[in-house]
Formats: structure tokens, sequence, C-alpha cells
């Protein structure tokens, strides 16, 4: 079976990317003072522009919303001419690249907090979970459930970290609603005991991760608003009891924004793909923008699931950390650099930006 269709140009939006393979969200703890992105940084995604749509590592919209440390922001001016450099290096190699838009929710720590608040959920449900502060990994902090009066703020800070993403150069941003972090808690109903608007049935859990894609969309324009999602994985002690109806819904309400695409994590974050039952197939049918498919996929499976048209485009994460030319390597079917664990958070080149490419 021919290899070509993960090498054909796709339009996203107003854009045209050069294929169909994305650089999955990698979290790497490499950002410096104030939370702005590593010069390093720049190399990083340099090297890896030939990819056809770069998605950057989460970034928290607020200090509320970081959970590890070193991570970047966007909520900054620093930040946002932190992350300028790296949109400049992108665009000059031809490339294409989206921030992704972070709020962690409970998976925090007090240390990172303002003023060393307890972190904050939709209720007040410990997860049983890990951060990286301090150069470790310890367990997360007791939450506390966010009041109604809160929530148009974390809504706010979603909306303002988009424009900044924008005014940072991004072509676009993709709203990080799954991993167990805030707008996934809001709709699981495993992390959601609420008993107002924002709790019970489906419509209620899922309308923080619509209300937010609604403001995102209309500040930045729906075409370059694209969101991740995650029906069924256990990341970060998060769970629902069906998620089948409530992915469709949430799907269904972001098809009416026309939101640009959806990102979605086929079973277990990192893990296994079969984790639990799920029809990915229903929410391509009812996205009519595109359907980014990610978690597991080599070339073999890519190609197969393009062919099939079970997806548009292919996201690729720990092969596009150890090899910045993955791209060429799939093309020419060359042997693939191992990624070294070790390095994955935390430190400076060594695993960052030194891998090799082919000759």
């Amino acid at each position: 079976m021919s290899a070509s269709k993960l090498f054909d140009s796709y339009k996203l939006g107003a854009i045209t990317l050069s294929n169909r393979t994305v650089m999955a969200p990698l979290t790497r703890n490499r950002a410096i003072d104030g939370f702005v992105p590593n010069p390093l940084a720049v190399d990083y995604y340099g090297q890896r522009a030939s990819a056809g749509l770069l998605i950057t590592e989460a970034s928290q919209v607020s200090q509320q919303g970081q959970g590890y440390q070193d991570t970047p922001g966007i909520y900054s001016k620093e930040q946002i001419a932190g992350w300028r450099k790296v949109t400049d290096r992108v665009h000059e190699r031809g490339g294409h690249i989206y921030l992704q838009l972070w709020h962690v929710g409970r998976i925090s720590h007090t240390t990172l907090q303002p003023d060393h608040g307890a972190p904050v959920a939709p209720s007040a449900v410990r997860a049983n979970g890990k951060t990286f502060v301090g150069g470790t990994f310890a367990d997360v902090s007791e939450p506390r459930a966010l009041t109604l009066e809160e929530i148009p703020g974390i809504i706010d800070s979603f909306k303002r970290g988009a424009a900044n993403a924008i005014a940072a150069g991004f072509d676009g941003v993709e709203i990080h609603g799954a991993n167990g972090y805030l707008l996934d808690q809001f709709a699981k109903d495993g992390a959601n005991k609420r008993t107002d608007a924002y709790g019970g049935s489906i419509e209620n859990r899922a309308r923080l991760m619509l209300e937010v894609a609604q403001a995102v969309s209309a500040e930045v324009g729906a075409a370059r608003t694209g969101i991740r999602l995650s029906p069924v994985t256990p990341a970060n002690d998060v769970s629902d009891s069906n998620p089948q109806p409530l992915f469709d819904h949430i799907v269904d309400r972001l098809d009416a924004l026309k939101l640009v695409y959806i990102h979605v994590i086929e079973g277990a974050t990192g893990g296994p793909r079969d984790i639990a039952p799920f029809d990915y197939a229903s929410l391509r049918k009812r996205f009519s923008g595109t359907y980014i498919a990610n978690n597991g996929y080599d070339l073999a499976l890519a190609e197969k699931v393009l062919a099939a048209n079970e997806a548009d485009l292919i996201a690729f994460g720990k092969l596009f950390i150890s090899n910045p030319d993955l791209v060429e390597r799939l093309k020419r079917g060359a042997d693939l650099n191992a990624p070294d664990k070790a390095t994955f958070y935390g430190g400076g080149a060594k695993g960052y930006t030194d891998y090799p490419v082919l000759a």
C-alpha cells in the first residue's frame, strides 16, 4: 500500500499544511524564569518544522492553570515575546504552528498556585495522581471547588490566552480538553460532583468546555481554533461512567461552532488503544471539520487509517521528540532514533535539541 497520503498537502482552515503529519503537544518542562519559553525551544520547534502542523507543549493560560514546574505560559508580555521567537523560526522554515491552551485544574500543587492556595476543580475531589515540582514527582494537592462566580474568569483566561497566542504569531490555538485537566474534569462524572448548572447532566458537565470553545473561537476565529479530547483515557485519575453519549454531545456542539479540528486521543494516553470500548467513528461522522487521530500511531497504522478515511491528519508524539526529521524518515523508510525517556522532563539541550538527523 502506498504511503503517499500521509505526505499529501492538506488545507486546514486558511492554511495549507505540507503533509498530514502533526507533532502532538509534548510537555518538556524547560521554561525559564517567569515561565517563558526557553531559547532552546526556538531550535527545538524549528528543527521539527517539516511536520504538517506543530502543536506546542501545553501552555497555562494563568498562574492558577499551572500544574508542573517549568512549563511555559501565555499570559504575560515576556511569554508572548518568547513564543514570538519560536513562531518566527517555524515560519521561516515553512512550517505551521498552533499553541495549546491549558488549565490543569486539580492536577497541581500549592507551591505553584497564587499565594500557595489550593488548586481549583469542579468539585473538592482529590485526584490520585502526581505532579512534577521541585525536580521530583509529588502527590497533587487537595483541590477546592470553583464557585459559580469564578467560572467567567476561567473562560476569560482561555480567551485572553488565545488572543495572546495570535499576538505571538501562532497560526491558531488548540484548547486542551483532554487528559484529566480542568475542562475534562468538568465533563466527566468521576471528577464532577456539582449540583449546579455545571454538574449532573451531560449538557451541564459539557458546558464549561463548550463555553470556552465558543469564547476562544469568537476571539480568534473558528478556523483557527481546535480542541483536544480524550474520551476514555484514565490519565490523571479521570473517568466517566458513560463516555459515548457525553462525547457525542460535545462533538455535536463543537461542530455547530465550526471549530477547525478535533484532536482525539484514541484509548489511554500513551498507553493501550483498546483500554475501553468507544466508537471514534461516531465522532468522525458528527464533525464536519478536520479529525486528527492520536495515540500509538506508526507509519502502517497511519496509512491504514488515512486510506480508510477514518482520519484526516495523524499526530505523532514521542517519535517527534527523538526524530526532528520524522517526516523525511517515514518517507524514506529510514530507521528511527529511539527516544531517551530520562530526558523527557526538565534539563537542557540533551534529549531536546541534540537528536541526529539523516545525512
